[in-house]
């Protein structure tokens, strides 16, 4: 095989054409064998082999920086830069991770799985080597489609534009993010697509103009021909009014004709965009036919079929809850609106799109917009809900703070993936979320501790219309009611009664909360535990909370400023207390967490039961 002899780029510059074409193949064959058994990014990765290569045969890093927006499209990138043999660890504890890491090698710069910041990369990284001297040095931006509808993309190309640095971006366009790109400039980028006689018009006009012997007068005006040609069918005026030159597009999947186009901006003095078109999933059926997402993310899977391997059915999602949940409001709230930032399968507002189309908003990689767009629209009184990951509301922070809070607007925020999530690592545990919330005043904030709850608090939500809301769940099947019941409004709920401390749960970490009521109860300690539920904290809970001599708050996010904080400020100011317990917070520390299966990680945190246990052990025994 060839890719057994690909250690470094520097391979790759030995291989004819006709061998480049036979090691992608290797390439998608490896990749599709790799991922089924570890799970991970794959439809973007098969679509972006060819290109991968071009580039690492153009260009040499890591001497020439080359940056991922998003970095989930770096598989092959990893391959070619000696890392083959780790896949078998891909996005494991302590193993090869799923986004680019400039601890695994330096071919890597940044770790950038957030999308949208490629281009503000590369504009600091060209500056830098600039004023160093180093001009030898090239600096490449391999950016999504998708990733063009942040606004963060579009102040990058400003600059780059106003300050001529030398940068190539690659617009890697397959008319995608995780779902179909919603922005203008894709539609015009993409409608290429369906104009099959696009690159053959453009040939024979600039044939006509190579080999006819006309006058100069006569060959301005075909060469104005071609140029309105060009702005008929392509977006150059977008980019070159910005000072971007762009060039395009190019089939992304002709490694001759990328090498031509990437040699050619590589020469240019300034910034250029390659503007390259690629298919998602190319070259496995399963991903082609998948129409949502082309398998962009997928878990395991039969590498023959692509096929998910049957074993006993799991719990249902928190997302399959939400979706029902929000359904069942709009059909009672004509004035509901869902957003999402270009996730609306991964959120679970595909069933909402379909039924309320004219209520739906999907704004693209466009966290900021998403949450400012929400505060316009609750100030005509609709009830804006946006869905998002946890770990992409630090984003739009600050229009949370300032144009949601400040209003104190009836916003719903519906947050997936919160607390730890598992292999995707630092940059996707959705561990800050729950601080941040803390921080805007007059927020409300729910987390459901089983899937029961998760409607109870959505109705709940709907009823909140002097500030926002949020309500954040955990990634992964969503764990039963541990009685058959819910709480209501509100309030917190009581689920177990002792003598020796007060355990104060948040969320989906009750499970391991009981699990280590009962392990202490063996040991002869016995313990309150609460389901605390929700933000503003339930008075009467705190009230009961502070006849403890020992309070733990248990909480799957940051302990520094999250629930455990709150709780131990509000207990310092209750009036009339003789004596005030002593606070324990149990959550995520102040650091990034590595990838690696979620209840390894919970494990080591000390926020599984037999963590929990043993910090109340020691919190009762002090040494």
């Amino acid at each position: 095989m060839l890719l057994d002899k690909i250690q470094s780029p520097a391979d790759l510059r030995a291989l004819d054409l006709a061998q480049l074409n036979e090691l992608a193949e290797e390439i998608r064959a490896f990749i599709v064998q790799k991922v089924s058994k570890t799970g991970g990014h794959l439809g973007s990765n098969l679509g972006a082999v060819e290109l991968t290569l071009a580039l690492h045969r153009v260009f040499e890093s890591p001497r020439d920086a080359l940056i991922w927006d998003t970095g989930h499209q770096a598989y092959v990138h990893k391959l070619v830069t000696g890392r083959r043999d780790d896949f078998d660890s891909l996005r494991q504890r302590h193993g090869l991770s799923g986004y680019p890491s400039r601890a695994e090698s330096a071919h890597d710069w940044v770790e950038n799985s957030h999308a949208s910041t490629a281009l503000s990369y590369a504009f600091g990284l060209a500056a830098g080597f600039e004023t160093r001297g180093e001009h030898h040095r090239d600096v490449v931006a391999i950016v999504g489609d998708g990733s063009l509808t942040g606004g963060m993309a579009f102040e990058a190309l400003n600059n780059l534009g106003h300050h001529d640095e030398n940068v190539v971006i690659v617009l890697n366009d397959n008319g995608r993010s995780y779902a179909p790109t919603i922005s203008r400039l894709s539609t015009a980028v993409s409608r290429l697509r369906s104009k099959p006689t696009y690159l053959r018009s453009r040939r024979q006009i600039k044939d006509v103009l190579d080999r006819v012997p006309l006058g100069g007068e006569v060959v301005r005006g075909l060469s104005g021909a071609a140029a309105a040609v060009r702005e008929m069918w392509e977006p150059p005026a977008f980019f070159e009014t910005l000072g971007v030159r762009y060039t395009g597009p190019i089939d992304g999947h002709d490694i001759a004709e990328l090498e031509s186009a990437l040699r050619d901006a590589k020469a240019y003095k300034g910034p250029v965009v390659v503007h390259v078109l690629t298919s998602k999933g190319l070259g496995y059926s399963p991903a082609e036919d998948d129409i949502e997402k082309h398998l962009h993310d997928v878990g395991l899977f039969d590498p023959n079929t692509g096929v998910a391997p049957s074993g006993r059915p799991s719990a249902p999602e928190f997302k399959v809850a939400f979706t029902d949940a929000i359904l069942t409001a709009a059909a009672e709230h004509p004035e509901l609106i869902a957003i999402t930032a270009a996730m609306p399968g991964s959120t679970g507002l595909l069933r909402f799109e379909e039924k309320y189309p004219d209520r739906f908003f999907d704004v693209g990689i466009a966290e900021q917009h998403a949450l400012t767009a929400a505060a316009g629209m609750a100030m005509t009184g609709q009830r804006p809900v946006v869905a998002l990951y946890a770990t992409f509301l630090a984003r739009a922070f600050d229009q949370l703070v300032y144009d949601v809070g400040l209003h104190k607007l009836p916003v719903i925020l519906c947050l997936d993936r919160a607390g730890i999530t598992g292999p995707d690592g630092a940059s996707h545990h959705g561990v800050l979320d729950m601080a941040m919330c803390l921080r805007v005043p007059g927020m409300t904030i729910f987390a459901p501790s089983s899937i029961e709850e998760l409607p109870v608090m959505f109705r709940e939500a709907m009823t909140i219309t002097d500030g926002p809301v949020a309500i954040r769940w955990s990634r992964g099947p969503a764990p039963s009611s541990p009685d058959g019941t819910t709480g209501s409004g509100r309030s917190a709920r009581k689920l177990r009664e002792g003598s020796h401390a007060c355990l104060l749960s948040m969320g989906t970490q009750l499970q391991y909360t009981l699990a280590a009521a009962a392990d202490l109860a063996e040991q002869g300690i016995e313990v309150t535990v609460y389901d605390i539920r929700t933000v503003p904290l339930d008075r009467q809970m705190l009230r009961d909370a502070s006849s403890y001599p020992i309070v733990i708050t248990i909480e799957d996010g940051i302990r520094v400023g999250g629930i455990g904080s709150t709780v131990t400020d509000e207990i310092s100011r209750l009036p009339d207390l003789d004596t005030v317990p002593r606070v324990v917070q149990l959550g995520t520390p102040v650091a990034y967490i590595d990838h690696g299966d979620p209840n390894e990680l919970r494990s080591e945190l000390g926020l599984d039961g037999p963590g929990i246990a043993s910090s109340v052990y020691k919190a009762i025994n002090p040494r």
